[in-house]
């Protein structure tokens, strides 16, 4: 005995010794934490340091940014944890039924991710922190908690910001909120390489970042997940429990959960004096989220908020005339991390019992969405979005099915068949299917913190009922194959036009100069009709001696599938040689960006042309635009912004000019107000109801509550479309279209109103304010206005927001290449 307690002596010895060895972050990095930022390169080599050196901490590569930076999970336990890690990870995985096999799990499971937001640099800096204290201080906690860090959710974003702070700082740095470095320039280091905020897209997994972090969720299913901010440089810190409204599908032990953690918190801030708020301003209601998808999956989900922002730099006098520091600022985000981990390792057991519960779907009210597979493209993108969130699909039986039609608003019924998909919520991850597909959300409060409907029914385009019974379906999903083969002999070769993916077909024919051309009006041949927007691809045009396998190559690639036929002769309709029959020749886009534009909005147009369309643009600064020669392009793109310091009068005489020769002009969002009541154009400001007297007599309590009468916050409103117009080509008669603002246009006297809202549109999926919502019938959506040989397209909703509404984006892809594009300029 005596010589197992020596050896025990000895052993805790040799710990304590070798954690004393062990470098803390600003013994590593050679400066103290918050005397300067920290590169994302910088930051890995920390823990890939304690990683080799620790056998209880464990890290992993699990993909890279558009800029190839790495990104990485750090996994810190007890070493007895970390050699049985996979045993645990299944073992959590079937408490939720997504994994057969022991489910007897006792160890919690804390996901910590930093900086998704790249200028809200603090808490990767207190990731370093975090680290070294679980490793050296806290090591009790780690018996029955494993602690998932990403010390970097958004790298290209951090050191977009970290390198710009570095090169503009004074020294010391300077506390003057004038100060140049506390002025970021466009776009800022808060999105991500395509200037996504990766915080709005957990659900929508568009970016390759979330793509990434999200597969590694799923293969965790943590019981705790925190998103670390920061705010303005006036607020204090902000943790949970979160604001209404609550969705809600989130159980009372995981709003009960954030109180508990909320106080844990207080209690050391309340030690310190440090200021805090909680149950305000922060939702749990929009899905994609970092605090809210994690919620929906299960877990206890959280954003912590610290004064700073991109604004603070390495400290900044506040208007109370406190020094913010990023010592300060890392601090916190350390003190609440840790507070997260102890009150988790204290409440393992519940927190598992807990999460084996919330997988229990049976209370839900709709136990099938079934969607109709009228647009295989569009099927097949939300199969592949389903498939990212591990989400079970099935296909239907034939057959009748009673329920809440999506398109009507009301009771009905719909005739399904084999090919139609079938998502049931009797799955593990079935209160995340409600989220997605329930038709209206419920909401609680108002006052929200982002868009409150984004139903994928309505986002895809594809009618769909919501059954409150099972319905009956197959696990054997068909698998289509496409295979072209070259018919010699062929007049002409046909292709169809009704999604996104004919779009990039058709960008990639005319890469590979083969010119197309598309109908403008209906036609029938060899026994089959074709709709407006059919690609019609002459081998007259097209005299290469290589035209046939390069087309075909191309068909298969895009697994589009041609028709080819012999005569431009057509049996119904107007034949190939008609006037309206037009040939579709390359464009070439500018897209302008930097002071004045939204980077959201350029980024969902520049993420669309690159990755989607697979479409060459041009990157236009705002600033060159007044000197912009733009006979050298076919197609100008203004994205969402305020264009006051822009668009002079000279430069709207050069649009003028410009568009009457040809060239074809696409406005979205906020840019439309630099064209209202202008000379010379025919959009024109829908007047609002609202009267100063409305707003001067409302006490300042209410003030805010209504002032969201005048607001829509992402609301669903169903338009009509002018569907015989080419912008419109590949729709239907109605489009549900996405509502990001109260601000409405008359429809045009002179031009095409292509997506209107009538007289009786009301919104079908989220808040409007009732004040703002009498302003959209009888209103614009979407509208060209002919100017000589060229146009102006007004998109009031954007069609491209957060690149998640996927129906818009035809729209997009008409205007660029269905508009004028039969002219060579």
């Amino acid at each position: 005995m005596k010589i197992k307690s020596f050896f025990i002596v000895v052993l805790l010895i040799a710990t304590n010794i070798f954690s004393q060895e062990i470098k803390s972050p600003s013994e590593f990095l050679g400066y103290e934490i918050g005397s300067r930022f920290t590169r994302h390169h910088k930051v890995i080599d920390y823990f890939k340091y304690i990683s080799k050196n620790l056998s209880n901490v464990n890290l992993e590569k699990y993909g890279e940014t558009y800029e190839h930076r790495p990104l990485y999970l750090s996994y810190i336990s007890s070493k007895e944890n970390i050699d049985h890690l996979e045993n645990i990870r299944k073992s959590n995985l079937s408490q939720a039924g997504i994994s057969s096999g022991n489910s007897d799990n006792k160890i919690a499971i804390v996901w910590l991710s930093y900086n998704v937001h790249g200028n809200e640099a603090s808490s990767t800096e207190a990731s370093m922190l975090t680290l070294y204290e679980l490793v050296t201080k806290k090591k009790s906690w780690l018996k029955n908690t494993i602690v998932i860090i990403d010390p970097c959710v958004n790298p290209d974003g951090r050191d977009r910001y970290v390198n710009w702070y570095n090169q503009v700082k004074s020294t010391p740095y300077n506390v003057i909120q004038e100060a140049k470095e506390h002025s970021e320039p466009w776009p800022s280091g808060r999105p991500n390489h395509y200037l996504f905020d990766l915080n709005r897209d957990w659900a929508w997994a568009t970016q390759v970042e979330s793509q990434q972090r999200i597969k590694m969720y799923n293969k965790w299913m943590p019981h705790v997940h925190v998103d670390f901010h920061e705010q303005g440089i006036n607020s204090p810190y902000y943790f949970a429990p979160a604001a209404e409204p609550f969705h809600e599908i989130i159980s009372d032990w995981q709003l009960d959960f954030q109180t508990q953690i909320g106080k844990n918190h207080a209690k050391y801030f309340d030690k310190e004096g440090w200021l805090y708020f909680t149950k305000e301003s922060f939702d749990l209601l929009y899905p994609s989220y970092g605090d809210t998808y994690p919620t929906f999956m299960g877990a206890i989900g959280m954003t912590y908020e610290q004064a700073g922002h991109g604004r603070a730099g390495l400290g900044i006098k506040t208007d109370e005339g406190e020094v913010l520091t990023l010592k300060d600022r890392a601090i916190h985000h350390l003190t609440t991390g840790l507070s997260t981990i102890e009150i988790s390792f204290k409440n393992a057991k519940k927190l598992n019992s807990e999460f084996k519960k919330y997988f229990n779907n049976s209370s839900l009210t709709y136990k099938s969405y079934v969607l109709k597979n009228s647009n295989e493209d569009k099927v097949n993108s939300l199969k592949q979005l389903l498939k990212t969130h591990e989400i079970r699909f099935e296909e239907g039986k034939k057959g009748t099915v009673k329920g809440f039609l999506y398109s009507t608003q009301k009771e009905g019924k719909l005739a399904i068949t084999k090919s139609d998909l079938i998502i049931h919520t009797d799955q593990p991850k079935g209160k995340m299917v409600k989220a997605l597909f329930e038709p209206n959300a419920k909401l609680t409060d108002s006052l929200t913190y982002d868009i409150t409907a984004w139903s994928l029914p309505y986002a895809y385009g594809l009618e769909a009922i919501a059954s409150k019974t099972k319905v009956n379906s197959s696990k054997n999903n068909i698998i289509n194959t496409t295979k072209n083969s070259i018919d010699k002999n062929a007049y002409a070769y046909l292709s169809k036009w009704n999604s996104l993916v004919d779009a990039t077909f058709l960008g990639d024919l005319l890469q590979h100069n083969i010119t197309p051309r598309f109908t403008e009006k209906p036609f029938s041949i060899g026994g089959e009709s074709y709709d407006r927007g059919t690609l019609i691809i002459l081998r007259n045009d097209n005299k290469n001696p290589h035209f046939d396998d390069k087309l075909i190559d191309l068909a298969n690639k895009h697994k589009r599938n041609l028709t080819s036929v012999s005569s431009g002769f057509v049996s119904a309709g107007l034949d190939f040689g008609s006037s309206s029959v037009k040939p579709i020749n390359k464009q070439n886009i500018a897209v302008l960006s930097g002071k004045g534009t939204s980077s959201l909005s350029f980024g969902e147009i520049w993420h669309f042309f690159e990755t989607q369309l697979h479409y060459p643009i041009t990157n236009i600064n705002s600033e060159n635009f007044n000197y912009l020669d733009f006979s050298k392009f076919d197609v100008i793109i203004l994205p969402n912004g305020y264009y006051g310091s822009v668009l002079t009068k000279t430069t709207l005489d050069k649009i003028k000019k410009w568009t009457r020769s040809g060239g074809t002009l696409i406005t979205i969002g906020n840019a439309l107000n630099s064209f209202a009541n202008k000379d010379g154009f025919s959009l024109k400001k829908k007047k609002s109801n609202t009267t100063t007297k409305d707003v001067n007599l409302t006490p300042y309590a209410n003030k805010e509550r209504k002032n969201v009468a005048n607001l829509i916050t992402g609301s669903i409103f169903k338009s009509t479309l002018d569907n015989t117009h080419p912008l419109a080509f590949g729709y239907g008669k109605e489009y549900f279209s996405l509502k990001l603002s109260g601000t409405s246009y008359n429809f045009l006297k002179e031009g095409f109103n292509v997506g209107y809202f009538d007289s009786k549109t009301k919104n079908v999926s989220g808040y409007a304010g009732s004040k703002a919502v009498k302003n959209v019938p009888e209103s614009l959506l979407f509208g060209e206005q002919k100017t000589g040989r060229g146009s102006i397209i007004y998109m009031v909703d954007n069609p491209l927001f957060r690149s998640f509404w996927e129906n818009g984006k035809l729209f997009v892809a008409n205007a660029v290449f269905l508009l004028n594009s039969d002219k060579l300029k």
